[in-house]
């Protein structure tokens, strides 16, 4: 069976941030509530969850700052790994960016998420040198 990739519903919430704590993306400086609250305040539409059976099985968040494209909040599933829902995922948020004309989508990967490496190249992504900085300004 295939999940349904669509946008995020505010029902959908407690089965996201359950979902991102059981694939290891939560971070104690990272509220999920509030990241997203904040998302659904930007490009909602941008924030998509795949779902089967009634359950959430994946989601993706993206962005396009008109530059590029970012990916964030990867996740499927931990006992649906290897079954697609990642791929689609990525492929319906691309698509969604091209149709904005986003000519470029990158994201960032955790140096302890090494099986992420593999995935990515599958899926077309280069790795490349940069030297990643950021800034609280709000803090959770």
């Amino acid at each position: 069976m295939t999940p349904e990739i669509r946008p995020f519903e505010l029902a959908d919430t407690e089965a996201v941030v359950s979902l991102w704590q059981a694939a290891g993306l939560t971070r104690p400086w990272n509220n999920p509530y509030q990241d997203i609250n904040r998302k659904l305040s930007v490009q909602p539409e941008l924030f998509l969850v795949a779902v089967e059976g009634g359950v959430v099985v994946g989601t993706v968040m993206a962005g396009y700052d008109g530059h590029r494209g970012w990916l964030y909040y990867l996740a499927s599933a931990p006992h649906r790994r290897g079954q697609g829902i990642g791929r689609q995922l990525v492929e319906r948020a691309e698509e969604l960016l091209l149709d904005m004309g986003c000519p470029k989508v990158q994201l960032m990967v955790r140096p302890d998420n090494g099986i992420a490496r593999g995935f990515y190249d599958e899926l077309g992504y280069e790795a490349f040198d940069v030297w990643a900085t950021g800034k609280r300004l709000i803090a959770d």
